[in-house]
């Protein structure tokens, strides 16, 4: 009877899905409807911007729960199919809408490190933990390694891990929130981050994984036709062709390659172009590189001298016979800009030593580890670096992929141990829809600013260049460095968290397609954010207060407590994203990277390796958590520090060497101390071995 009711679950949750799907897109018709009669665009966007966040409250709100099981598991009866789909809408965070074809569209071959790394780390986690964790049952991560190692230090140090990645992973979510909303409804991107932290709030809040779980499968629904219905539209404009994964190699690669080939010979009108903007960066950053010697060198003395250069380019210019007003503007804000002290001028003028970046060739889409030099011996050591970092990024991203508490929990819910599998194979499929889709749109919004936006005019420039430019500078500027009234290539400065969202307004899609667009990217951001928020709050409360502090808390304690701490934690993870302290996929990748350093050595061990103990899961995780967390605070610039790169690797693969200490440390401290007790190489087999104590679809321990 009870495989029948698991059935007609399942049915009835096809039907609602099915009706829920049809609302949404009677929804995208009315608004289009909208729009075409006339209402304001900033109206649309409160539209569906309001109505998104009111459809997760309520399906947040008909999930609500007071039951242990259901707020912590969502009463383990998740059928794999919606697992699976729940599961790519928790990964499908902000960085696999938002940033990561905006990162192909910057890095080209090198940005695929992303797509190999994340999708080939559910080949580890079906493989080395979903289904053992599944049989362990329980509710957490921390509780597998408090039961599996013994003593409450292994499970602290795991819910430390879980609050470290979980916190970090968080604000980019967050971040990709305040972008959407302050560019959808015109509010600063810092009240942008706390209005969206709302609707990240009202579903955990309410009813704890149940309703996440119901949610998010709702979002992957907005979020996956959001993102297909430009890329289609794009390929459809340029090569008639709706298949984009195919029209995008076939047909449009072979367009941009030879753009860039364009844009990079001076002998053609387009690269004589591209040369003389790039010639201003290089005597641009030429020149702050001189006055930082000079600063380094006379310190005040010399800033008081440059300051008197401005001073007398004024005079001179009124003192002319015919005086140009526009010089003398410009040489008046010169000296009024001009840095106050040594520090602000050692600031400004790094700064702009740095735009030599900008006067280096284009960059080719399709070419593996692209690098300049200015000696074969010098490009060919930059292609061992990049080389280095591409292996090493995907090395830690498949190891963080299958370390995530947040991804790691959702197979607790599933009915039974053979669900889990099922749905780690549903969760791959539903991420590969995007994910084989990201690099596709990336070549075709390529291609439409080479061929389109280039060698405009900037006296006629689309209306969403302003429009963006608003929100965020460091993410649309284009500037007529050379005066000539033509926009070049180098002269485009494009963020790549913009270039999904900006993705229908850059193809002149109807405005409804741009907050469809925005919708997607919201429940991208929201879906996986309730999952961190509630891995930190559910870590605290049933790991910290329920298993370490109170063991005799009640139920409604527990999870009044859980809620309490939702909140505190979710409104500080908004003040940290208010202050911006990185891109959405450095963001992410470093999460990855402190997942994999703090958890994957201790899982893997202690499920197959019957001699891993306490000692030596307190020593690997303290010294993988310890070793990632130290090489980042060292290399990453937000910390100040910015000490010499180890073996040339970027703080974002700072798992490199968190990985191999997390493992010297488990097998180090196992070896010196005692084994583990029977009971527990007890847990061990059962946890491995089906059929060894009961059913494969055994519940829990």
């Amino acid at each position: 009877m009870a495989e029948i009711t698991q059935s007609q679950f399942a049915a009835n949750l096809k039907k609602y899905y099915t009706f829920y799907t049809g609302g949404f897109v009677s929804f995208v018709i009315l608004v289009g409807i909208l729009e075409q009669l006339g209402v304001p665009n900033k109206i649309l966007g409160y539209i569906f911007l309001f109505a998104t966040i009111a459809l997760y409250a309520g399906i947040g709100f008909m999930s609500k729960t007071a039951e242990v099981g259901e707020y912590y598991v969502a009463g383990r009866r998740v059928p794999a199919l919606f697992n699976g789909m729940a599961t790519g809408a928790d990964w499908m965070s902000a960085a696999s809408f938002i940033g990561m074809a905006g990162t192909l569209y910057l890095s080209g071959y090198d940005g695929l490190a992303f797509v190999l790394g994340w999708t080939g780390g559910y080949c580890l986690v079906a493989i080395l933990l979903a289904p053992y964790l599944r049989k362990f049952g329980q509710f957490t991560i921390p509780d597998f390694l408090g039961a599996r190692f013994g003593g409450h230090l292994p499970r602290f140090i795991g819910v430390i891990a879980a609050i470290v990645c979980s916190f970090t992973y968080v604000i980019a979510q967050i971040y990709g929130v305040g972008i959407i909303t302050s560019r959808f409804t015109g509010l600063e991107f810092q009240v942008g981050v706390f209005v969206g932290l709302a609707g990240i709030l009202v579903c955990s809040f309410l009813g704890g994984m149940k309703a996440v779980t119901w949610t998010q499968v709702a979002q992957y629904i907005i979020l996956i036709v959001a993102y297909m219905i430009p890329v289609v539209w794009l390929s459809v404009k340029h090569t008639g062709i709706p298949i984009p994964q195919i029209s995008a190699y076939t047909s449009a690669l072979p367009k941009v390659t030879a753009l860039e080939a364009e844009f990079n010979d001076k002998a053609t009108p387009k690269g004589a172009k591209e040369e003389s903007v790039r010639a201003i960066f290089r005597d641009r950053a030429a020149a702050a590189t001189a006055k930082l010697a000079g600063l380094a060198k006379d310190g005040p003395a010399f800033l008081a001298a440059e300051k008197q250069k401005l001073t007398d380019k004024v005079a001179a210019l009124k003192a002319e016979a015919a005086p140009d007003a526009k010089a003398i503007e410009a040489a008046e804000k010169a000296v009024k800009d001009f840095p106050v002290d040594a520090a602000a001028a050692k600031t400004a003028w790094t700064a702009e030593s740095k735009v030599g970046a900008r006067a280096a060739p284009t960059k080719r889409h399709a070419e593996a580890f692209g690098v300049g030099g200015k000696t074969p011996e010098e490009i060919e050591k930059n292609r061992s670096k990049a080389k280095k970092n591409f292996l090493a990024l995907i090395m830690c991203l498949m190891i963080g992929t299958a370390a995530l508490p947040h991804i790691l929990m959702r197979y607790y819910t599933t009915p039974s141990v053979k669900e889990a599998r099922q749905s780690v194979f549903w969760g791959l499929f539903f991420i590969f829809l995007l994910y084989f889709t990201a690099p596709a749109l990336a070549i075709l919004v390529k291609y439409e600013v080479y061929s389109n936006l280039v060698g405009s005019s900037f006296a006629s420039l689309p209306a969403w260049v302003s429009n963006w430019a608003t929100v965020d500078k460091t993410l649309m500027n284009i500037a007529d460095i050379n005066k000539d009234g033509i926009v070049q290539l180098a002269e485009i400065v494009i963020g790549g968290d913009l270039i999904v969202l900006a993705t229908p307004e850059i193809a002149g899609l109807p405005y409804v397609i741009s907050g469809l667009v925005a919708a997607g990217g919201l429940a991208a951001a929201l879906s996986t954010a309730d999952g961190l928020l509630l891995t930190i709050a559910n870590a605290m409360s049933h790991d910290l207060y329920y298993k370490m502090i109170d063991p005799n808390a009640s139920t409604v304690r527990r999870i009044a407590v859980s809620k309490g701490l939702l909140l505190v934690v979710a409104l500080t993870a908004a003040y940290v994203t208010s202050l911006k302290p990185g891109n959405i996929l450095f963001l992410v990748g470093a999460a990855f990277s402190l997942a994999a350093s703090g958890f994957f050595p201790a899982l893997v061990a202690g499920v197959f390796w019957k001699r891993a103990n306490y000692v030596g899961a307190v020593l690997g995780m303290s010294l993988g958590l310890g070793v990632c967390a130290y090489y980042m605070y060292l290399t990453y610039p937000f910390f100040g520090v910015n000490a010499p790169l180890w073996w040339d690797i970027n703080p974002i693969s700072a798992g490199t060497f968190g990985i191999p200490a997390g493992f010297l440390g488990i097998i180090i401290g196992s070896l010196i101390s005692p084994a583990p007790s029977k009971e527990i190489q007890d847990l061990v087999d059962h946890v491995r071995y089906p059929n060894l104590e009961g059913d494969m679809d055994t519940k829990g321990v």
